[in-house]
């Protein structure tokens, strides 16, 4: 995949490059010679346009100019190529960019040729790219083209560069070395997605804190990730396609993930890479960047470990411009987190451009979609390796199991129904009990744990929810297997809600009765709550530095004592 832009469906001829030379001036005509490495001996517009049709019309010529052109020209060629070799302008500038009016005196003063403005700039001075109005079934309309005959000379080789099919792989194979820890992929992502829509939806913000892994899974990512794919909007749970998601097969639910990530307009992986900041108003291109690296990496033979040093290396040889417009490296203000540095110009390329490349493969691994590997544990990767994306439990019926205790504790297997575990967490704190974290899936159980409390059954009423709901999800998927103690819990919660109830409190005791009488009578009297004793007391929340106070004035010297003291 290279482009998001339409097929074109019309199959009118267009002009070849002589006659769509014919439009320009002589001027014009030389600044294409110039980016071309030719001089022109001609002084009229005709003869100039014959003379630059014979050198351009031949495909090691072609094959140089496009070898050598920025990525993202690669890839407009490519789209209008695929499309029949041409494009309704408005949809192919709206992808690459306008094309500056100006006359022939402004062009010579500003010389927009050597600062292009935009992608479909630095195709239009070199002649690869021309506007023209073509009749088309919603009537006269302008389109971009390349010339006919021209276009049949560059398919093949605009094929060949851009979807990596005859080309050879960038950089080498992995050594023994760079390869020697393996970091398998997983489809653990569709389990993460479903935790993370839970979380919203329960109204954990915190989820990622909660969760063993949140060193690996960047909220913001999955964001970004589940927004696109159309399962949040605005920040929120979208319920049937969210329905639709978990009650999927794991690998119809990966697959759901990884095609809205390709054809995300919105995945932005520069802006989503760790590290850094982007600021100001200038814009990249990440579908097309996107789309660049996947071509790239595809031409790598599937399952060989690849070397990652490598493979930076050649691209940062071969195409170091793959992501900036028209080799750009001074307007994109980016920022180092770290220490506010600003990464400009190329002697940042490994900063930021190669760290993309680096991100980029992570997030195919993230994905399910390459393995990775490193020296040694702990390591940064060394090597990668593209593999058909690994789905665990392919069939369709629920697998794992749901263990219920007597005291509320319930464990659900990693493989188990998603949307199942989606509806029990509802009810439930995320933890092995009230003072634990929740582990997620914890190595190498990949289990799920929850607790069943008064203060998550009174959350999910709030939600509409009902304690029967969950004991018959427990009685429905642990085939009756519900403890009595916790059906009968569940019921009296029903009936009755909270029975008992812990808290913690600051208690005052005193030597003797009177003292206690003589506390209460005083002015603190009104900070003292519920009498446990004849000498002890509740003090109420927030009162007891009064309370001292009180005592203080009554001759008494109080000494606090927290629970953990001696």
């Amino acid at each position: 995949m290279c482009t998001c832009l339409p097929v074109s469906l019309y199959t009118y001829p267009m002009p070849d490059l002589y006659h769509s030379l014919l439009n320009f001036d002589l001027g014009h005509i030389k600044i294409i010679a110039d980016l071309w490495g030719l001089e022109l001996d001609s002084d009229d517009v005709d003869s100039a346009a014959q003379e630059l049709c014979a050198s351009l019309l031949d495909l090691e010529t072609v094959t140089e100019t496009i070898d050598i052109l920025p990525a993202e020209a690669r890839a407009a060629l490519t789209a209008l190529v695929e499309s029949g070799g041409r494009l309704e302008w408005v949809v192919f500038a709206r992808e690459y960019g306008e094309i500056r009016e100006m006359g022939a005196g402004k062009r010579d003063r500003e010389r927009p040729h050597l600062k292009p403005s935009s992608t479909a700039e630095i195709l239009f001075y070199r002649g690869l790219l021309a506007k023209a109005f073509f009749d088309s079934p919603k009537g006269a309309q302008e389109f971009a083209y390349i010339p006919d005959d021209l276009l049949e000379i560059i398919k093949h080789e605009v094929h060949k560069v851009h979807k990596g099919g005859k080309e050879e792989p960038l950089g080498r194979p992995a050594t023994p070395v760079e390869k020697m820890f393996e970091i398998l992929a997983s489809d653990r992502i569709i389990d993460d997605a479903a935790t993370y829509l839970a979380a919203l939806r329960v109204g954990k913000s915190d989820w990622q804190h909660l969760h063993w892994r949140a060193a690996q899974v960047s909220d913001l990512r999955l964001t970004v990730l589940l927004t696109t794919a159309g399962l949040i909007k605005k920040g929120a749970p979208q319920t049937e396609k969210v329905k639709s998601f978990l009650e999927a097969s794991r690998a119809d639910a990966l697959k759901l993930l990884i095609e809205a990530w390709q054809s995300s307009q919105i995945f932005d992986e520069l802006r989503l890479l760790p590290g850094i900041l982007c600021e100001g108003e200038w814009k990249n291109q990440p579908l097309v960047t996107r789309g660049f690296l996947l071509n790239l990496i595809n031409s790598i033979p599937q399952n060989k470990w690849w070397s990652l040093p490598a493979f930076l290396r050649a691209i940062k040889e071969k195409f170091p411009d793959y992501q900036r417009p028209a080799g750009d490296y001074d307007s994109w203000f980016i920022k180092r987190e770290s220490d506010g540095q600003y990464l400009r110009g190329f002697a940042y390329w490994d900063s930021v451009d190669g760290a993309l490349i680096k991100y980029f493969i992570q997030t195919l691994h993230w994905l399910g979609m390459a393995d990775l590997a490193s020296p040694e544990e702990g390591k940064e990767a060394t090597a990668f390796r593209i593999v058909k994306s690994k789905v665990e439990g392919q069939r369709s019926k629920v697998e794992g199991k749901i263990v219920v205790s007597s005291n509320g504790k319930i464990t659900i297997s990693r493989m188990f129904s998603r949307a199942v575990r989606y509806q029990i967490s509802r009810f439930c704190e995320w933890g092995d009990g009230l003072d634990t974290p929740f582990r997620g899936y914890s190595t190498p159980t990949d289990e799920y744990k929850y607790q069943v409390t008064a203060q998550s059954l009174t959350h999910a009423k709030e939600q509409g929810l009902k304690a029967e709901q969950l004991l018959s999800l427990l009685v429905k998927y642990t085939n009756s297997n519900v403890p009595p103690a916790l059906v009968k819990a569940l019921k009296r919660w029903e009936m009755h809600g909270s029975e008992a109830r812990l808290e913690s409190l600051f208690v005052l005791r005193v030597s003797s009765p009177e003292v206690m009488e003589e506390m209460r009578k005083s002015k603190a009297g009104k900070f003292l709550g519920e009498l446990l004793s004849p000498t002890a007391v509740v003090v109420k929340s927030g009162a007891i530095q009064k309370v001292i106070a009180g005592l203080a004035e009554l001759g008494l010297l109080a000494e606090v004592r927290m629970k953990n003291e001696e």
